[in-house]
């Protein structure tokens, strides 16, 4: 099974990812730590496709890849059979993403290893480039890009989950896992 979890940043696309590759017995392929680089530096697209690519192909039975990453459509969604879509309200993604930067900044948890990139109070709650301000600036975007995507005849060969509350993610794993058996 091949299956891509997105949604907007701090809804919990890589808790579930885990709790799927898990349950699949599957590799987890986390998007963000393909294309971070120390120092915050991002990938070249270049770079990123062929680590993404690889990773893919390291496992062809399946994978369970979180993100977004849209200019990475082409080559996720190629072969997906299934894309989750964390649909969480506004104020319950805002919450998340808050309290999950608290936890990285007291902790100062590499995100990423070899990366060295650790949250910082600076960095999460007084930068323009703050994950937060993101969440907030690309939440509606989300919303129509993946309503969007959900209706296009060209992923059509896609089956779409649309989840909205977190109690349906425990549904959503136990409902894959048994279709896996």
């Amino acid at each position: 099974m091949k299956i891509n979890v997105v949604g907007t940043s701090g809804c919990g696309k890589s808790t579930l990812a885990e709790a799927l590759a898990d349950a699949l017995h599957i590799p987890h392929i986390q998007l963000d730590q393909l294309y971070w680089q120390a120092d915050w530096q991002g990938s070249l697209d270049d770079e990123f496709f062929a680590r993404l690519h690889a990773a893919m192909a390291a496992s062809p039975n399946g994978w369970v890849i979180d993100g977004n990453f849209d200019r990475t459509r082409p080559i996720k969604w190629r072969d997906v059979d299934i894309v989750i879509w964390l649909d969480l309200g506004f104020w319950r993604v805002l919450s998340q993403s808050v309290g999950r930067a608290i936890a990285r900044i007291a902790s100062q948890k590499e995100l990423w290893p070899g990366t060295g990139n650790r949250e910082s109070f600076r960095q999460t709650f007084l930068s323009r480039d703050s994950v937060l301000l993101w969440s907030l600036r690309t939440w509606h975007r989300n919303r129509r890009r993946y309503l969007a995507a959900m209706i296009d005849p060209e992923y059509s060969h896609i089956h779409f989950i649309r989840l909205t509350h977190r109690h349906e993610m425990a549904i959503c794993i136990a409902a894959l896992a048994e279709r896996n058996i």
